[in-house]
């Protein structure tokens, strides 16, 4: 035997190999006893570690022991001196075998629960370092000071939201409860989170009190509280400090960075800060009310702040985000002056503040919505959940990007994590239901649209695409005109008016009464609509579309004269508008000028091609293929069908709406639809 092999064969015959064995299934239950249990008792993380690594070093001495050392009847003498006929070694390994199977099972049995702990009803609450900042108290004398109460809630939250270790429910799901809650278990399990900050905010000529308390919801007791009385200028302090106290309470560890960024405070300035409150009051009030008139006085207000402060890089954030949502929420893209205005603003925010979350976020709402720049809006939306891990805003900005590039599992995805950062906002579980829709997971989306509504009965985005996806998905017309809506007293109201299909000329709600061909009630209720001027074109373009539908286009003749009449200096002067060639393409059907109908629908297709959106796009695609079929272009448009039933689109085109929608009435005796839409069915 070679004196290698003999010494391998020593090793066993020492049992150093089952030693081995034994510590290491040991240590690493003890590793889990102190990780896992220490910190319910408050042991600090730097015994913790000591204790971990104490484990760590004591492996090669527990090998060297077991060399060095024998068990005997007589106690622990040195092996050397253990004659090879007195040496129960073989008796000691039999000892270990069982000890090491009776660890290794007490080790499994830790492995298990870990493995199904998480779904246990404590961390299904949201565990403990996961947080709702509720709505504070305004108890000041002026009570139009709510805003101020409202801005200390939201700068606490959004501090929060920077810290990694922590999930932070966002101001759209919490401003919906009340400030004491009644139910604080129900609220707590809603929002899908173990703890809940309450406070109040009082202020009084140049003092200010702030008065907050941790609760853990699934027991209703009361974790800390705290008083802090500050002049006004010391404000931003409070903020920091609440924050910190609340970190400290939910014992989250803090990089360098979260660190920093929980003690600075945006501008030492208490008349600029109070501009910038105001600001975010009118801003957030309107982006909720969708009410773009708000968004003016916000503006105002930021730019009243940055005045006191030049170098209030959060103001110029904000003031460069609220631009950017007024445009693209009245679909009016900047000018030329203002473009640049927003680019220099979000320039100097990032100059003054290269770790500003909400500057990064800005950066990727101007990059998607402005230059249809995607992967760098990715880059810099990632950049601002890097700083913010709870950015709910930039985690959408992510998912509609990912949408339209066309990656459609990476945007649910996004949708998805969004969502469970902000549970109760309607918004967020409609385009999360809509990129369903779109993937034509109908079943799925219904929940979310139900959902939604049921947060908030007043969401019009989400009252609009639940009836159009009940219609245009599903082929339920009963369900979609049992759904009423309470937004608006105009039938011809819609939330999308992009342009593209013939649906965005008429709207769901009298669209309902197309599918079942009742084309003269239809008619009825567009007459009805109110008369004032801005609904004036918008009546008249559903009337030409109805009665095209309705294969009526000699007797609406004059009507389509009129209407192109109207829509001709439109045309000059915005030539690229969806909602100006989509009206004048249905024009141009109903006076059989076939041609330049197809001619403009084309036009709008180019400007947005599906390999540049494959979202927007599908919109303008459906549209071409009615206008093909409706001007004899059969081929063309049953092409065009079938592309778009090979992709998801199911947004604007199903099997249910060839089936019933009568703008397809021209192909309905085509065989060569039918097998398109027996081929496409589920």
């Amino acid at each position: 035997m070679s004196a290698g092999t003999s010494f391998f064969a020593e090793l066993q015959r020492r049992n150093v190999y089952k030693v081995g064995a034994m510590y290491a299934v040991a240590g690493w239950l003890l590793v889990q006893v102190v990780t896992q249990v220490f910190p319910i008792f408050d042991v600090s993380a730097l015994v913790q570690r000591i204790i971990v690594l104490g484990i760590v070093a004591g492996f090669p001495v527990a090998l060297v022991l077991s060399w060095i050392y024998e068990l005997t009847p007589q106690g622990i003498v040195r092996t050397g001196e253990v004659a090879p006929d007195a040496s129960i070694t073989r008796h000691t390994g039999q000892q270990l075998n069982r000890a090491i199977i009776g660890v290794l099972l007490i080790a499994v049995l830790v492995l298990l629960a870990k493995l199904f702990w998480p779904h246990s009803s404590t961390a299904t609450a949201g565990g403990d370092k996961s947080i709702a900042v509720l709505p504070f108290d305004n108890l000041s004398d002026d009570k139009a000071n709510a805003y101020f109460a409202e801005g200390i809630q939201d700068e606490i939250l959004t501090k929060l939201a920077g810290i990694a270790e922590l999930k932070v429910i966002s101001r759209t799901s919490t401003e919906k409860y009340k400030s004491h809650p009644d139910n604080l278990k129900s609220v707590a399990a809603e929002l899908g989170v173990g703890r809940l900050l309450e406070g109040s905010v009082q202020k009084s000529g140049d003092k200010v009190r702030v008065n907050v308390q941790l609760i853990d919801a699934p027991t209703d007791t009361h974790l800390w509280a705290n008083t802090y009385d500050r002049d006004l200028r010391d404000v931003f302090a409070v903020e920091s400090e609440v924050s910190q106290d609340i970190a400290d309470a939910l014992k989250a560890r803090l990089t360098p960075g979260e660190a920093g960024a929980l003690a600075s405070v945006p501008t030492h300035n208490s008349e600029a800060y109070d501009w910038f409150l105001k600001g975010e009051h009118d801003q957030h009030q309107g982006g909720l009310d969708e009410a773009m008139d708000l968004f003016l006085p916000a503006e105002a207000e930021y730019r009243q702040a940055i005045a006191l402060d030049p170098g209030f890089a959060l103001a110029y954030a904000q003031l460069a985000y609220t631009q950017l949502t007024r445009h693209w929420f009245t679909r009016q893209p900047p000018s030329a002056a203002e473009e640049s205005e927003i680019k220099a603003e979000i320039a100097r925010a990032l100059e003054l503040a290269p770790e500003l979350a909400e500057a990064h976020r800005a950066r990727g709402y101007q990059l998607y919505w402005l230059h249809y720049d995607f992967d760098a809006a990715i880059a810099e939306f990632q950049n601002a959940i890097r700083l913010q891990p709870s950015d709910a805003q930039a985690m959408q900005g992510i998912a509609a990007v990912e949408r339209r590039k066309g990656r459609w599992a990476e945007a649910l995805a996004w949708f998805a994590r969004a969502a469970a950062t902000t549970p109760r906002d309607g918004t967020v579980l409609c385009e999360y239901a809509l990129t369903l829709d779109f993937m034509r997971r109908y079943a799925e989306a219904a929940p979310l649209y139900a959902q939604a509504l049921a947060i908030d009965p007043d969401n019009r985005r989400a009252a609009y695409y639940q009836r159009r996806s009940r219609l245009l998905g599903q082929g339920d017309v009963a369900a979609a005109r049992q759904q009423t809506d309470k937004l608006s007293s105009s039938p011809l109201a819609v939330f999308d008016r992009l342009g593209g299909d013939v649906l965005s000329l008429v709207g769901t709600r009298i669209y309902v009464d197309v599918f079942d061909r009742r084309f003269d009630d239809v008619l009825a209720t567009v007459d009805a609509a109110p008369a004032d001027a801005p609904e004036q074109r918008r009546r008249l373009t559903a009337r030409v579309a109805i009665q095209v539908l309705a294969g009526r286009k000699q007797a609406a003749g004059p009507e389509c004269e009129v209407l192109r009449r109207l829509l001709q200096p439109e045309l000059a002067q915005r030539p690229d508008d969806p909602q100006v060639l989509t009206p004048m393409a249905w024009a141009d059907i109903c006076l059989g000028r076939g041609d330049e109908a197809v001619s403009l629908m084309q036009h709008l297709v180019d400007l947005l091609p599906l390999s540049k959106d494959a979202y927007f796009s599908t919109f303008s695609l459906v549209g071409l293929a009615e206008v093909q079929a409706q001007t004899g272009r059969a081929d063309e448009a049953l092409k065009l069908i079938q592309q778009l039933l090979s992709i998801p689109a199911g947004g604007v085109i199903s099997p249910a709406r060839l089936k019933l929608d009568p703008v397809w009435d021209p192909l309905r005796g085509d065989p060569r639809l039918q097998k398109l839409i027996a081929g496409a069915a589920p």
